[in-house]
């Protein structure tokens, strides 16, 4: 039997998000609702794009696909009892669904632990629109993969945005050195100053 190519399985991951109401926009908004507040300029795009990056990821394509595949299973009452109205009911004290949406945030660190956490409780956009069951669908499981893609998203975001700041922040040093006198002040010229910085608990501390 021949290996599935990641290209099936990526395709097929977008496919059942599409087939379940879930729009890659959709969660973008929630990544930039998490992450507008410690970077004003953050553009939508670059959410957009991050959430198709950990989309890549062989962890939550797996997930994704094994969690609705549940959902779907049970809206046609396939499973057996008791596993049927388990996951029909989304029984309080069922956490499988938590369980494997969570598995596949820990690559992005504790921020993005945490931010999952955040969105599970909060039910932030189309999360909610998930948790109510709608239409007599059963997204038990998708609605807490979508908490994990988003806090994957947004942990990226953080890291890589604090990079940039830090690259940035080494180029103008070194611009500085070059300059006569005075100007290698660098703590006089702003290279030094304090930069917001997200922590796990999701928080708002400085670094200078």
């Amino acid at each position: 039997m021949e290996r599935v190519h990641s290209q099936v399985v990526q395709d097929a991951v977008m496919r059942k998000l599409e087939e379940r109401g879930v729009k890659l926009q959709a969660v973008a908004d929630i990544v930039y609702e998490m992450q507008r507040h410690y970077y004003p300029h953050l553009q939508m795009d670059t959410c957009l794009q991050s959430v198709i990056a950990v989309l890549e990821k062989r962890e939550l394509q797996h997930a994704i696909l094994v969690g609705i595949e549940l959902d779907v299973l049970c809206e046609k009452q396939l499973l057996s009892e008791p596993l049927q109205t388990i996951i029909a009911q989304d029984e309080g004290l069922f956490g499988c669904d938590e369980t494997l949406a969570l598995g596949s945030v820990f690559g992005y660190g504790s921020i993005a632990v945490t931010t999952f956490g955040h969105l599970d409780k909060q039910k932030v956009g189309i999360i909610r629109q998930l948790d109510t069951k709608a239409g007599g669908k059963v997204h038990t499981f998708l609605d807490d993969l979508v908490c994990s893609i988003a806090a994957s998203a947004s942990s990226r975001i953080a890291h890589k945005l604090r990079d940039q700041e830090e690259a940035e922040a080494a180029v103008r040093g070194l611009h500085l050195a070059d300059l006569p006198g005075e100007a290698n002040d660098t703590s006089a010229s702003g290279v030094d100053e304090v930069i917001p910085m997200q922590v796990a608990d999701g928080t708002e501390t400085a670094a200078s």
